[in-house]
């Protein structure tokens, strides 16, 4: 494993060397995250890079990603442990076959770690020593307030109680990510026990280095009219803006048809790598894209 950053600035140009570009405000609290061993709370609208903050901090620290994917009905049997029944009921078919008697032996048999199937939260918690990895919770607001509840009683104490086996302790926390898209408020005492940071679509400055970065063949003026483009397309009111991950998505697909500049056809042929909703493709692929398409050279003639 590679060894924590000891600064802000090392911070930085880690998640860089490994293809996130991080903002001073951001990095700081990754940082801080890291030294303080506090888990790291990021809220913001869906595609502007929540998720790939783990997936990188895991690769350039050289630590196992674990990801519990969270969803409405989120339960302990899927997020923590459960037994493995089928397995179980066989092992007692096996035991009857061969007339075993001794009942206390045969029920601690099933309950032991050969019959254990550990979900992702009990994975975070029970790595060896020296092996704890990067643990994302993603998108939290999915659940519901229980499940909620429970995850504070684990992060409070990094331990999980199974009944049949006892408790299991973290030997040493995992560095924890969560993300929420804010489609409901998380409660405070989740939030307390974070360091919290409000992930914000990016500049343009800062966009087009990350175009540059993720996507090295896009034709250098294309990069800039898409971009310029989209940040247009977050000043309207869209029924769902397009994040960083559209913008990338969009030069990707633009490249593959040897595009060099935008155009109205181009636009309205490719919205949907860039829109995810009928209404704003729709209205982006008539007149309104065109008019955008105008502004956009006009500024970018305008900045030389």
């Amino acid at each position: 494993m590679t060894a924590l950053p000891a600064s802000i600035t090392e911070t930085a140009d880690l998640l860089e060397r490994h293809g996130y570009l991080a903002g001073t405000a951001l990095a700081t609290v990754v940082f801080l995250s890291l030294r303080m061993g506090r888990p790291l709370f990021l809220e913001g609208e869906a595609g502007v890079g929540k998720t790939e903050i783990a997936k990188v901090l895991a690769k350039a620290l050289g630590r196992p990603l674990i990801r519990l994917q969270c969803y409405e009905g989120l339960d302990v049997s899927s997020a923590v442990y459960e037994w493995n029944y089928p397995a179980q009921m066989l092992e007692i078919r096996l035991a009857e076959a061969t007339g075993a008697t001794d009942r206390a032996r045969i029920e601690g048999d099933l309950f032991s770690e050969r019959f254990l199937i550990r979900r992702p939260v009990l994975q975070a918690i029970s790595a060896p020593a020296g092996q704890a990895p990067v643990f994302l919770i993603d998108e939290l607001d999915r659940t519901d307030e229980a499940f909620e509840a429970f995850l504070l009683e684990v992060l409070s104490d990094f331990q999980v109680t199974i009944p049949e086996l006892g408790t299991v302790r973290a030997s040493e926390p995992p560095i924890v990510i969560i993300t929420t898209n804010r489609t409901r408020e998380v409660h405070d005492a989740l939030k307390r026990r974070c360091l919290y940071h409000w992930v914000d679509y990016p500049a343009a400055a800062q966009e087009l280095a990350i175009v540059e970065r993720r996507v090295p063949g896009c034709n250098a003026a294309l990069s800039r009219e898409i971009v310029a483009y989209v940040q247009k397309l977050r000043g309207l009111d869209l029924f769902k803006n397009p994040g960083v991950a559209e913008t990338i998505d969009w030069a990707v697909a633009l490249t593959e048809l040897d595009r060099v500049a935008l155009d109205p056809e181009t636009i309205s042929d490719t919205l949907g790598t860039l829109l995810k909703y009928q209404d704003d493709i729709a209205r982006i692929g008539g007149g309104e894209g065109a008019r955008l398409l105008e502004e956009v050279r006009a500024d970018l003639r305008a900045a030389g």
